[in-house]
């Protein structure tokens, strides 16, 4: 488990911006950040495609320094519709953006 800085892991997770935008027709994405309990913490993004939002993310753990550790190797899939359930599992972000 290798702990970064979180503001390392943020700039990870910008780089690809535009090609997703391309690529999946995405409208817009900025990144997804929350604090879960204890030290978990949660990073991803926030998706707008065809007037829709969501939300896909990623577990960390966080070191009494603030530095995030991947936890898992998967992502979340969270839609704003509040009658879907949370989609978990996938594997690779790809899959997910695929999926929207």
């Amino acid at each position: 488990m290798e702990f970064l800085p979180r503001e390392q892991r943020i700039r990870e997770l910008q780089q690809p911006f535009q090609s997703y935008l391309d690529k999946y027709g995405i409208d817009d994405i900025g990144i997804f950040e929350e604090h879960g309990e204890g030290n978990h913490y949660y990073l991803g993004y926030t998706v707008n495609k065809g007037g829709k939002t969501y939300h896909i993310h990623s577990p960390y753990i966080k070191n009494d320094h603030g530095e995030l550790a991947t936890e898992k190797d998967e992502w979340t899939l969270e839609s704003d519709d509040p009658n879907k359930k949370d989609q978990r599992g996938y594997d690779n972000l790809e899959s997910v953006l695929r999926d929207i």
